[in-house]
């Protein structure tokens, strides 16, 4: 799995940075999960400031293309960002806690 950046956006209003990528890969499609950890590997950020907003693939073609966020701090996106994109991203459980994380039903009445 090769990751490339195709933008990287200072967002100083926000306090992140807005990322979009292209990842080229071989046999099945990466988890999000997989794409998580390579994002923050290659961003030499924590795991738990990085977060997966979208993940696209076209059928037969191993190219996913994609967008995430790399906040400042855990502070600032606790503020900013959605609790389901937390916890479909694994994020909640690193930033809350396991008995704190938002459940499905909070995401889904926001």
């Amino acid at each position: 799995m090769e990751i490339s950046i195709t933008s990287n956006k200072q967002n100083e209003l926000l306090s992140r940075r807005e990322l979009e990528f292209t990842i080229t890969y071989t046999g099945a499609t990466p988890t999000r999960k997989m794409v998580h950890a390579k994002l923050a590997a290659t961003m030499n950020a924590p795991k738990e400031q990085v977060v997966l907003d979208s993940m696209k693939s076209r059928f037969g073609i191993t190219i996913l293309t994609g967008s995430a966020r790399v906040y400042q701090s855990k502070d600032d996106l606790v503020k900013l960002e959605h609790g389901y994109l937390m916890t479909r991203g694994g994020v909640a459980d690193e930033v809350f806690g396991a008995q704190d994380a938002p459940s499905e039903d909070a995401a889904e009445a926001s």
